[in-house]
């Protein structure tokens, strides 16, 4: 498939990279997306740990964290422990008042802090390359940017795992991570795709551009439409949310924009929808190449 972008400089020619998978550059002028709204992620009752006792047990278990919320201007010994433990962990803390709290807690002994447990492990980025790598195949991979709602990302997961993607990647802040209804969104998706949770998306970018992998941002301002872009090469699709799109960062690291041509009346499709439509064109390719 031609692919009609014009070139774009980096920081390095694609000869001076380090990259295991063999890449023909061709860029493209990107427009700038808005930046994220810094909205707060959901939660599931059914990941929430409550009390001190139960939440320090599970830091000290090792168990997967997403979040601790913390009772805001205590000065009780315990909360101040968890609270270093979990800053010293890199686990965010959110302190927040006490009807905020109540209004968290299903068991109604929160005791100050309550913290939200991973409904499945997080995978490296690394992973997900070699995944891709013993599977001898071009990575494909799905980046989520400021994805808040557990819906959408739960539909993403799963399309990803239709699509034979090699992995998810999804931030560690400004995210839902992988609460319940995540996991029941993905309808057992999570047990086959892997997701890596990262600290900041722009350096994991610059990861995966370093490995060879191509950066496809995706928005409905941009002029190169999908179906002229050739993804059979190694690819990580960015999927923004819907209310913000890809943030301005983000959009910054990307290597091409493109858009999903719209026919009708409705200007766009949300996260999930938008993400299958072009998973699956770059299975299109790669199956008809």
């Amino acid at each position: 498939m031609q692919n009609k972008r014009p070139g774009r400089p980096r920081d390095k020619a694609p000869s001076e990279r380090k990259a295991p998978y063999p890449r023909e550059r061709a860029s493209y002028p990107r427009e700038k997306a808005p930046a994220v709204r810094e909205n707060a992620p959901s939660f599931d009752e059914t990941n929430l740990i409550e009390g001190r006792h139960a939440v320090t047990e599970a830091l000290r278990s090792g168990r997967t964290i997403d979040k601790i919320h913390i009772l805001f201007g205590s000065t009780d010994a315990a909360l101040a422990a968890i609270k270093a433990k979990a800053s010293a962990m890199g686990i965010t803390v959110n302190e927040c008042d006490r009807q905020r709290l109540d209004a968290m807690s299903t068991t109604g002994v929160h005791q100050g802090v309550i913290a939200v447990a991973a409904a499945h492990e997080y995978a490296e980025l690394s992973d997900i390359l070699d995944a891709a790598r013993e599977a001898g195949e071009a990575p494909l991979i799905v980046v989520c940017d400021g994805i808040n709602d557990p819906h959408n990302l739960g539909a993403i997961i799963r399309t990803a795992g239709a699509a034979g993607a090699h992995g998810v990647v999804i931030p560690k802040h400004r995210s839902v991570g992988l609460t319940a209804t995540v996991a029941k969104a993905a309808v057992g998706a999570l047990e086959y795709v892997p997701v890596a949770r990262v600290p900041n998306m722009t350096s994991a970018l610059k990861e995966l551009q370093d490995a060879g992998v191509w950066i496809y941002g995706t928005s409905d301002r941009a002029t190169d439409e999908l179906y002229s872009t050739d993804l059979t090469g190694p690819a990580a699709i960015v999927i923004g949310s819907e209310g913000d799109g890809i943030s301005r960062l983000v959009g910054d690291t990307c290597d091409f924009m493109l858009s999903i041509p719209m026919k009708g009346k409705i200007a766009s499709l949300n996260a999930s929808n938008a993400a299958a439509v072009v998973l699956f064109e770059a299975v299109r390719q790669r199956t008809t190449r």
